[in-house]
């Protein structure tokens, strides 16, 4: 385009905005705007040029609303409207308003050099719950790269689902030659349907990338990066001082040229990070004897996923933790007797009472080492409304981080939880029961998750009989 089809002060749709150029790239700009009717700022994306019937950028737009839309995850970009519009200057745009989030890429990052590795592998964490919760709506992204994550201040989002696909869908000439190609998988210049372990792939890239500072593969054309991948196995970051050696293991698997190889992006996930009962990896434990203090941990009140570098972790399971585990194994009973129907959700192990993390039988083993059991700190108050309310906080957050429950939902509950234990009321839990139901009919929340949610507020009005309230 000689002039750019919109400036500063022009309004979409007499709703949004225009307020500044934020970002431009490939064939869409990326704006600040700001919702009249709704009174609030977002992002829009819109498409960068003639919008006709051959233009490709049309259908690429629309089909990352539509991939998006269906994807609810705290770490994840939130779609809130498509549309075509004409615009002040007599053309037609297509866009998509976004979240507004506020951060720095990670490419921005990266120019500076490599990631300590404790942050590195929290950021591939998050990234991973956050693929595994698209790949289990059948979405597959496709470009997972530096410039596509963005560092905010509560943590890392996956953004732009330009060229995500659904599952089992063959690349078409819109997307074919999309990509970045450090970080496409073997798989995808062989034309194959698909798959998320093309996902997996390009985390393991980028975890690779935020450890040592480059990827594995810095060629920057097709045939070089297909050269450089017959030369031999994967490269691997075991150079990389006090990165246990679990974690390396990781990503040369997420790297493997054979995607039948590669873990899931949930068992990578569940390998970097504690898992739904509380229990550290092994890696965690055995890093804690190595350097004394971690700047990784978890806190169930308040925040689903990892600490930022810098703070210290704990390096045995908390009350809540504990508390939030036996709601889990109460929840599971709950779920025998009263089967729910939820097609997305497969039967989940029963959780290993050993404190030391193990891969399961059907996890791809990631280089464990055998380490001698912690002993755990008996948790105080053991059966109280707090506890009690503890796991119930602990659900919340790991169904938020599955993308079981939408972030509003979670918050809504919370300060339930919040004004029954200042109040001590135990006549709230009833209210909260009425609000899961609530929730599960609006569809922002799973019925597997409500059944859990369930069975701890029966540990709740039960801690309150105990006391007498």
């Amino acid at each position: 385009m000689n002039q750019p089809e919109l400036a500063e002060g022009d309004v979409l749709t007499r709703r949004y905005l225009l307020q500044e150029r934020i970002a431009t790239g490939g064939m869409s700009v990326i704006w600040r705007a700001f919702d009249q009717s709704l009174q609030r700022a977002v992002a829009i994306k819109v498409l960068d040029g003639a919008l006709d019937g051959d233009n490709p950028g049309r259908e690429l737009i629309r089909r990352e609303a539509r991939a998006t839309a269906r994807l609810i995850h705290p770490d994840a970009i939130e779609v809130y409207d498509y549309g075509e519009t004409v615009t002040p200057r007599g053309r037609l745009a297509a866009y998509v308003v976004m979240r507004l989030l506020e951060g720095r890429s990670l490419a921005d990052r990266l120019s500076e050099g490599p990631l300590p590795w404790l942050e590195a592998t929290a950021i591939a964490a998050r990234l991973a719950l956050v693929l595994a919760a698209a790949h289990e709506r059948g979405i597959v992204h496709r470009d997972v790269t530096p410039e596509n994550v963005l560092l905010a201040s509560d943590g890392a989002k996956l953004l732009d689902f330009g060229i995500a696909v659904f599952a089992g869908e063959a690349d078409d000439e819109l997307v074919a030659d999309f990509g970045t190609p450090p970080y496409v998988a073997p798989e995808r210049l062989k034309e194959l349907p698909a798959a998320p372990a093309v996902d997996v792939y390009s985390l393991g890239v980028l975890l690779y990338e935020m450890l040592t500072g480059v990827p594995p593969y810095p060629e920057t054309t097709w045939e070089g990066i297909e050269a450089a991948r017959r030369d031999g196995p994967p490269p691997s970051p075991d150079s990389v001082p006090g990165l246990p050696p679990e974690i390396a293991a990781l990503c040369r698997q997420c790297l493997s040229p054979d995607p039948t190889m590669r873990p899931s992006a949930r068992e990578v996930a569940e390998a970097l990070m504690p898992g739904e009962t509380g229990r550290e990896p092994g890696w965690l434990k055995w890093a804690a004897g190595v350097a004394g203090v971690l700047a990784l941990g978890v806190l169930l009140w308040q925040q689903p996923t990892l600490a930022p570098a810098g703070v210290a972790a704990e390096t045995l399971p908390t009350p809540a933790a504990q508390a939030t585990q036996r709601t889990e194994e109460a929840a599971e009973s709950t779920e025998r007797a009263e089967p729910i129907l939820n097609p997305e959700r497969t039967a989940e192990p029963k959780p290993d009472p050993d404190p030391v993390a193990r891969p399961s039988p059907t996890t791809k083993p990631v280089g464990t080492r055998t380490l001698a059991p912690l002993p755990l700190a008996s948790p105080a108050g053991s059966g109280s409304v707090e506890e009690a309310s503890a796991a119930f906080m602990g659900l919340l957050e790991a169904g938020a981080g599955r993308g079981e429950i939408t972030p509003e939902a979670v918050q809504d509950l919370k300060n339930l939880v919040g004004n029954m234990i200042a109040n001590n009321d135990p006549n709230a839990v009833g209210n909260i029961r009425i609000k899961l139901a609530d929730r599960l009919r609006e569809g922002v929340l799973t019925p597997a998750l409500k059944a859990k949610l369930d069975a701890a507020l029966d540990q709740i009005k039960a801690a309150f009989e105990a006391r007498g309230t």
